[in-house]
């Protein structure tokens, strides 16, 4: 036996059969084939493994120092130790030929970044010291790998998923914990398994899931998945003015002194709706959270059984009101309510609710108290009445828009004719039909209102400084004439003719579908079973592929899908991204 052969021994026992012993076992079961030049073609094989394990030993013996205590060695220092190793094993192995080994790999420091942790280290122990080539004999003179292929460190393979996208887009944590989930899942799969592709996946999953911008092409003008209202590029600017340098949130410029973060906004509601006062906070369901609880609390709250709504996310209206500390009242039947239903509670309540309709609508044989005689009941009372109307038309009359308002919003209540109709308090959306940012407001009485802005709770809801800044110019251009302008009302209002040539254009460009009449809905709950007409490009050929191909786009594409066919809607698509959604359809 060789000297080479001795100390791989040493290294490894009983890890491999010796090269003496192969090459005798192969040798004696030569005798019994009938063709020997491939026995000794099996011979020839045996000593190059049991050579290369030589090899594979020695490295696994400095990658095990390193592991026990060297890893702060310089990586030069661990390099010259294994190349002296290397030396001596070849002294074993000289007379052999060595065509396609490779060459061995410098121990280098899997954490140059210093992100990694002790289960990287135990893991890649594991798999150094525990036979990443371990072989057994099979009885036929070959000998076979129990394991096909050593997995990459942690280190390595981070580095390799953010040396591309959309790994590159990543922060070094998440990289290094995609890497590290993907390395386990690949060890307990098996050798089948390829650590890469998995991490891969998971990179992808994770970018996916960033916050980014998406072409709305489903025809849905306010989806509440894709954020609601699109800001009025001023609204935009104005928040990424604060929102990058310091504004007057809570100063006074003129006096120096500490302000009022309401004091604008409140000059500035009170002259679009005609209320005392206005306040917002961060949405509309902290607007009846904070009403409820600065208003009514402990005591309780008068609702009509049919308003007590759920609506996405499985939010629902009666844990919200317990949870500001009222006690719910229920009075009449899901589809009907008479105002004898709420004569009998009120004289012991300190405050009515009445909760306009969200994502659904009650039709038949139906009855509900209006604002009006909901006002008078409370002011008989002596308690607040209180008016949800929670979609956030400022003006019914839509003053903001050509001609008459349009025959979709005749069920919908606007703030200013709620206010007229005797209601103390008026909350509602901003990022619904007022078309602004997400925030809740409040308009009515002033004694109502500050009560509200004094209570612990609102500090919790407050608005931030750019969303402010964006609320604020929102309700400027309803202020200076210019309503039309804003995202949703331009989309709302576009004229049949225009989408008409756009849909004809994007037809024309992809040459696949039909177009057909369809229906834009408002959306986000606002005037529930109301539709928009509208022209759309219908695609019937591979929906469903073609739905995966267009969110697979950048940005991504969302259209909707409708009875085995794909409906693209431009209507909620902005001019400019036309040319992307036509080659997105048209493919590759």
């Amino acid at each position: 036996m060789r000297a080479g052969a001795r100390r791989s021994q040493d290294l490894h026992p009983a890890s491999h059969p010796t090269r003496t012993e192969a090459a005798q076992r192969l040798a004696h079961r030569g005798h019994q084939q009938e063709e020997p030049d491939t026995v000794g073609q099996e011979a020839r094989g045996d000593e190059q493994r049991a050579c290369d394990e030589d090899h594979r030993s020695v490295r696994q013996l400095v990658a095990r120092k390193a592991t026990a205590g060297e890893r702060r060695l310089h990586p030069a220092k661990l390099a010259a130790s294994l190349a002296r190793h290397e030396r001596r094993s070849d002294e074993g192995c000289e007379q052999h030929e060595h065509h396609g080994r490779p060459e061995a790999e410098p121990v280098t420091d899997d954490d140059e970044q210093g992100d990694l942790d002790e289960r990287d280290d135990r893991e890649q122990h594991e798999e150094r010291g525990h036979g990443a080539h371990q072989e057994q004999d099979t009885g036929t003179g070959r000998l076979s790998n129990v394991n096909h292929r050593r997995l990459p460190s942690v280190d390595v393979l981070a580095r390799a998923l953010a040396a591309r996208s959309p790994g590159s887009l990543l922060p070094r944590p998440l990289v290094v914990e995609a890497a590290r989930t993907a390395i386990s899942e690949a060890r307990s799969a098996g050798n089948d398994a390829d650590p890469d592709l998995i991490a891969r996946n998971l990179v992808a999953a994770l970018a996916a899931r960033r916050p980014h911008r998406i072409v709305n092409a489903t025809g849905v003008l306010l989806h509440t998945n894709l954020g609601r209202a699109p800001l009025h590029p001023e609204a935009a600017a104005a928040a990424t003015a604060i929102a990058t340098g310091y504004g007057n949130v809570e100063f006074d410029v003129t006096t120096g002194t500490r302000g009022g973060r309401h004091a604008y906004l409140d000059e500035l509601l009170r002259a679009l709706t005609g209320a005392e006062a206005g306040l917002a906070v961060n949405n509309n369901a902290g607007a009846l959270l904070l009403s409820l609880a600065a208003l009514a609390a402990p005591g309780d709250a008068v609702v009509s059984r049919g308003e007590l709504i759920e609506i996405g996310g499985s939010f629902r209206l009666p844990e919200l009101m317990n949870a500001s500390g009222a006690r719910l009242v229920e009075v009449g039947t899901t589809n009907r309510t008479r105002p004898s239903d709420y004569r009998g509670h009120l004289a012991a309540a300190d405050v009515v609710l009445k909760v306009h309709p969200s994502n659904y609508r009650v039709e038949g044989f139906a009855e509900e108290v209006g604002y009006r005689e909901l006002a008078a009941l409370a002011g008989e009372a002596g308690i607040p009445f209180i008016a949800d109307v929670g979609s956030g038309l400022l003006d019914a009359r839509t003053p903001w828009m050509d001609g008459p308002p349009p025959t979709w919003l005749a069920t919908e209540p606007g703030v200013r004719q709620t206010l007229d109709a005797g209601a103390d308090l008026v909350l509602f959306s901003g990022d619904k039909l007022l078309g602004g940012p997400q925030a809740g407001l409040v308009v009515g009485r002033r004694d109502l209102v500050g009560q509200m802005s004094r209570h612990p709770m609102m500090r919790a809801l407050r608005l931030d400084g750019p969303t402010l800044a964006a609320l604020t110019v929102t309700l400027e251009l309803y202020g200076a004439g210019r309503a039309a302008e804003i995202p949703f009302w331009e989309m709302a209002a576009m004229d049949a003719s225009e989408i008409t040539r756009r849909v004809d254009r994007l037809h024309a460009a992809v040459e696949r579908g039909e177009i057909v009449e369809g229906t834009s809905l408002p959306g986000a709950g606002s005037v529930p079973g109301e539709v928009i007409p509208t022209p759309v490009l219908a695609v019937a050929e591979e929906p469903e592929a073609t739905w995966r191909r267009l969110l697979d786009g950048d940005p991504p594409v969302l259209a909707r899908r409708n009875e085995g066919r794909l409906m693209v809607d431009l209507r909620s698509v902005h001019p400019a991204d036309d040319d992307h959604v036509a080659r997105l359809l048209r493919g590759p």
